[in-house]
């Protein structure tokens, strides 16, 4: 088992209170990823739950064990980082069996280990290549194998995949997320600023933002019940549209929130809000019409296939069904939205 409990835990540099009272149960097996924008403390608490960095105050349990005052060596625990550091005048085999030789184990042991994380990975034709003849993908691969034959309890992945260009990315996606359905009883916590790589991989996501846990759940649950605006926006590609003030006069709060998907165009006027398009992109299964309504930002609509709608053609939009989401003056969420799926 590698359940972990994270109680009231709290992280200063100087002054500055980069953990503000975090309170966390991970299962054991679960794939949790903590995602938020830059500083908001994400790598901060894995590298806590590391033991890369002492905390200031509050408990790390592994396996109800407190392990604040134990070395990160005695933790059970696995890391891999944003960037590979392999050895270059090593194979990809030397380089996956290195901590293990460090740790004395028998040759013929260190083999079958390299052998089987190797197979798991899609490595074994590579396994006498120095890192320098590997593609960039292969590379994160032979480091994520260095960590898997050390048989840990937890696996702790630090934005492992900023460095790949999108289709690598899209490709180390589906490998851990493989990695992950075949190691049913490793506990694994990924780190990214990345909502779409939040959404694809996790079983829970924990949205972080200065320091505190805004919302944890599934990404469908967040994606349809955002506790709060920042979520709203933080999670969803492309994000929510909010409009307040007068935007907001008729749905009886502050703010109103709906996404691209969600919103159809009634025609020239009728609608909830009406503006002036500026710009059409068209994907292919997709297409996204950009509204000036007269806010700061542009109100996106998403529309299927090839929809387009010239720039300069004046456009009124509403909720689909009545989907949309309220939230009050704090920005929290309130009743009276439609949380869609529910």
């Amino acid at each position: 088992m590698s359940d972990i409990k994270i109680t009231n835990l709290r992280k200063s540099f100087g002054s500055v209170d980069v953990l503000k009272g975090i309170d966390l149960d991970i299962k054991s097996g679960e794939f949790v990823v903590f995602v938020g924008p830059s500083g908001c403390g994400k790598s901060t608490l894995l590298r806590s739950i590391a033991g890369l960095e002492a905390v200031t105050s509050g408990t790390v349990s592994i396996d109800g064990r407190v392990v604040n005052d134990i070395p990160p060596s005695q933790r059970g625990i696995a890391m891999v980082f944003q960037t590979y550091a392999l050895y270059p005048h090593m194979t990809v085999a030397e380089n996956m069996a290195y901590a293990l030789r460090i740790a004395k184990m028998p040759k013929s042991e260190r083999e079958a280990a390299v052998a089987a994380a190797a197979e798991t990975l899609h490595l074994t034709p590579y396994l006498h290549r120095k890192p320098k003849d590997l593609s960039g993908g292969q590379r994160q691969r032979v480091a994520i194998g260095r960590a898997i034959v050390r048989n840990p309890k937890v696996f702790l992945f630090d934005e492992p995949l900023s460095n790949l260009d999108a289709a690598l990315r899209l490709k180390m996606r589906l490998e851990i997320s493989r990695l992950s359905d075949a190691l049913p009883d490793t506990t694994m916590i990924y780190v990214t600023h990345d909502q779409v790589e939040a959404m694809t991989m996790a079983d829970r996501i924990v949205v972080l933002k200065d320091g505190e846990v805004q919302q944890v759940g599934t990404p469908i649950e967040l994606y349809n019940a955002p506790q709060s605006l920042f979520v709203a926006q933080f999670i969803g590609s492309p994000k929510m549209n909010i409009l307040s003030g007068a935007k907001a006069e008729g749905f009886a709060a502050p703010h109103v929130g709906v996404r691209p998907e969600h919103l159809e165009i009634i025609g020239c006027e009728g609608g909830a809000w009406t503006g002036t398009a500026v710009h059409s992109e068209s994907l292919g299964a997709d297409s996204f019409v950009y509204l000036d309504i007269g806010d700061e930002d542009l109100m996106t609509v998403r529309l299927p296939g090839t929809a387009e709608v010239a720039a300069g053609t004046t456009v009124s939009v509403a909720p689909r069904a009545g989907q949309y989401y309220l939230f009050n003056t704090m920005g929290r969420a309130v009743a009276g939205g439609k949380v869609v799926g529910a």
